[in-house]
């Protein structure tokens, strides 16, 4: 019996490597299309797929990668994060020298920080400029209303994530932005102290109290930041991806050029499927039961489709690849900056927030409540219920497919930068209530500023538009291009055009010279 078993433990090791395959891919090596769907549809990561895609989703013009690239990034991101931590002391006395210690002691210490660094602006944008895809092709519409509410929660999540990271090197950069950001969270005060009901309400102090765990920029407005940026935003990212990865599936997967999306948000192809014979395969009822399914992709055939394993997978590795490579360049190329110990006696000038806040900042200096808090509150809310305020059905996956959109757009996008151009020039050339009007009612200030007055420019465009096309799709791209333009403008102005005192200068070289 010895020598049986024996004999069997040798033929048990000699299988091993087999053995341990099959056990892994219980369908075996995946070498047909039934064996890659099979693949795809019982492994955990990969069951967040399709087990078939369409081709029209694949092409790169459909949806530029900017998904794909924006969680390459983040992952990217938490790589680099958990090497850092290992190095980095969240400690007021020791955070600036810990980040020393990385970027000059550490070996590959500064690479990684430079990747890291540069991985975080790349994402905001990368996540920015996914938003404007999925809006311009209208794959916001039904049955993907909630997805779009779980995108806009992701950015602001994004955003979160970057500021809460800006604070850890402790530098005067970061130390000065986070007291920026620290003032606009107790910007209420602005009101409540015009209306004199401070004493009794305040809830400007109470949101800087919770930022901060202080009343000033300190250890608990480190460690908090920390703890923020280490472990509750990323999980709290990472959870509502997973949703939003779901959910594009469930909804009938990727947006498609070419698929009439109605208003009960039935997807119809005005090619293919229209014309496939009668006979031709459908699925018409869900798996739990036997009764007629309500999902997307019911009465869909599978014509004009391939397996996600491995042509999805390998365009994902792909983007991955190129996003990979791009955080490297960037990282050989650029150093991540690193000015002075932060020191509280000594303010920066110009003090500026991380560069995705810098338009906020702009309206800021006019009004820090209505700038910093009311009008990206109505911007992001607006944002939100596009979905549900837009019901017209329309070519979904396609760009402006709307008759009449791309001029729309163009004239928004005009409207949009002359408004906010003037926003910026007439304050700075001829002043503003305050410098007319001197004895002028604070609450007159907050109600009536560039920021404001540009906001309601924004939205009366919006209407009009609504009124001369009648068209709800209209007035979302005319009030999503304004938008859109207004950020970019206001962005670069505060990034190239704002010096000492927020004062305008056409370039740094007219900065004043201590």
């Amino acid at each position: 019996m010895s020598s049986t078993g024996l004999g069997a433990f040798w033929e048990n090791l000699r299988n091993l490597p087999r053995n341990l395959r099959e056990s892994v891919l219980r369908h075996g090596r995946p070498v047909s299309d039934r064996g890659r769907s099979l693949a795809v549809f019982s492994n955990l990561f990969l069951h967040i797929h399709a087990t078939r895609s369409n081709v029209r989703s694949l092409r790169f013009s459909t949806t530029l990668g900017l998904g794909v690239a924006s969680f390459s990034l983040f992952l990217i991101l938490l790589v680099t994060g958990i090497l850092l931590m290992v190095y980095y002391a969240p400690s007021t006395s020791l955070a600036y020298n810990s980040i020393k210690d990385i970027h000059f002691v550490v070996p590959t210490g500064r690479l990684i920080r430079n990747i890291h660094r540069w991985a975080a602006h790349l994402m905001v944008i990368a996540v920015l400029l996914h938003m404007c895809r999925v809006f311009y092709t209208s794959a916001y519409k039904a049955p993907r209303e909630f997805n779009w509410m779980l995108g806009m929660a992701l950015f602001v999540l994004t955003l979160a994530l970057s500021f809460t990271g800006y604070l850890l090197p402790w530098d005067q950069l970061a130390y000065w932005a986070i007291t920026i950001g620290a003032n606009i969270a107790a910007s209420p005060r602005e009101l409540t102290d015009a209306l004199g009901i401070t004493q009794v309400f305040d809830p400007g102090g109470i949101q800087k109290q919770l930022l901060l765990g202080a009343s000033e920029v300190g250890q608990d407005a480190l460690i908090r930041f920390y703890l923020l940026h280490v472990i509750v935003l990323p999980l709290a990212l990472a959870a509502l991806a997973g949703v939003h990865f779901w959910r594009i599936r469930k909804d009938g997967g990727l947006a498609k050029p070419g698929v009439q999306q109605t208003a009960a948000g039935k997807g119809a192809s005005v090619t293919a499927a229209a014309a496939a014979p009668e006979d031709s395969p459908t699925k018409s009822f869900g798996l739990m039961c036997v009764v007629r399914d309500r999902s997307p992709a019911t009465n869909q055939t599978v014509e004009d489709t391939v397996p996600s394993w491995p042509h999805l997978m390998r365009a994902e590795l792909l983007i991955f690849m190129i996003t990979m490579l791009l955080s490297v360049v960037l990282g050989l190329w650029l150093d991540a900056p690193l000015k002075e110990m932060a020191n509280p006696a000594i303010p920066e000038n110009p003090a500026k927030a991380p560069w995705y806040f810098l338009g906020l900042q702009e309206m800021v200096s006019y009004s820090a409540f209505m700038g910093g808090l009311i009008i990206p509150a109505i911007v992001v809310f607006g944002l939100t219920l596009i979905p549900y305020l837009d019901r017209e059905p329309e070519d979904v996956g396609s760009y402006l497919s709307a008759p009449g959109a791309k001029r729309v757009a163009a004239w928004s996008l005009f409207i949009g930068a002359v408004g906010a151009v003037t926003a910026v020039a007439v304050p700075v050339n001829f002043g503003w209530l305050r410098n007319w009007f001197p004895d002028i009612d604070q609450l007159v200030i907050i109600a009536i500023n560039p920021g404001s007055l540009l906001t309601a420019v924004y939205a009366a465009w919006s209407i009009i538009v609504l009124k001369r096309s009648g068209s709800t799709r209209m007035a979302a791209i005319a009030l999503f291009s304004c938008f859109v333009i207004g950020f970019i403008i206001l962005t670069w102005v505060g990034t190239y055009f704002r010096g000492p005192n927020w004062d305008f200068y056409w370039s740094p070289a007219q900065w004043p010279v201590h």
